[in-house]
């Protein structure tokens, strides 16, 4: 990298792939001397590592007791707890920078994200299912609401900090205002689609062993972060888009881009209404 970037330096650095601490200090190492302002994406995972803290999460709930490490053989629970550490230590390594020698570092934390070119496929994933008026299966465990953000929202951030130079040794939060249950928002999909629907719960269990989740029902994750936008609206006066009228955007470019169709989706849509239509049965 030192070697690709040459003499150049940078009046601000975005950096959307940083997810280890030794990725950070080798971002460290190299950008220390060649950039303004260094944005760094980073997430609210990095709360849901942390023992006994209250939902919606606040940049100042950051500190305190980890939980320990589930077992590797809960792949989903291990690999989505590595995430929040990984981050974690890279954000570490980037205020430690900041406290030795001012590197100029602000961290965006960013719940899950929508737009239209999400690579993840959730919301077309919901869209797809709603189009086709089939069963939904939903696990029937409780899972967190749902508080999210829009990518615009998320890119209207990075400008403002890269533009004005802000935010230099500080998180933020960045959110959607709304916070709501994932059936809610799947209902505010099927008002828009004018869907009628219907949705069966089953043990989480039986779709994780069926390979059915996430993509059936990607809002019914465990490791969903609830994030508090406060600090980033007064301290930087972000705005941000309303989930109906984001949520709208996304629906309708799908619907007219009937081409998109998540992986697998029809041999994935055949095992979900069986599974629904004997849970009904």
């Amino acid at each position: 990298m030192e070697q690709a970037l040459g003499s150049r330096t940078f009046e601000a650095v975005i950096d959307t792939t940083l997810y280890t601490g030794t990725e950070a200090l080798a971002a460290v190492d190299v950008l220390k001397n060649r950039t303004g302002h260094f944005l760094f994406i980073s997430t609210g995972q990095v709360y849901l590592v942390r023992k006994k803290i209250k939902r919606p999460f606040r940049e100042e709930d950051y500190e305190g007791e980890l939980i320990k490490a589930p077992p590797i053989k809960r792949e989903s629970d291990y690999e989505n707890w590595l995430y929040g550490m990984n981050k974690r230590e890279a954000e570490d390594h980037l205020f430690q920078a900041w406290k030795d020698f001012r590197f100029p570092v602000t961290s965006l934390r960013a719940p899950m994200i929508h737009g239209e070119r999400d690579h993840y496929h959730r919301l077309l994933n919901y869209v797809r299912r709603l189009q086709d008026g089939g069963l939904f299966v939903i696990p029937v465990e409780p899972t967190p609401l749902v508080r999210h953000v829009y990518v615009e929202d998320v890119a209207s951030a990075v400008v403002c900090l890269a533009e004005s130079g802000q935010g230099k040794g500080r998180a933020y939060n960045l959110s959607q205002d709304e916070t709501i249950s994932a059936e809610y928002m799947i209902r505010m999909m099927a008002d828009m689609l004018k869907s009628e629907f219907g949705m069966i719960a089953v043990p989480r269990v039986r779709l994780e062993k069926a390979g059915l989740l996430p993509a059936c029902s990607p809002f019914h994750g465990k490791w969903m972060s609830e994030l508090d936008n406060i600090r980033s609206k007064k301290e930087l006066g972000l705005i941000y888009t309303p989930l109906e009228a984001y949520l709208e955007k996304i629906v309708r470019y799908y619907v007219s881009h009937p081409e998109l169709q998540p992986e697998g989706f029809e041999e994935a849509r055949e095992k979900e209404k069986e599974m629904a239509q004997n849970a009904f049965d």
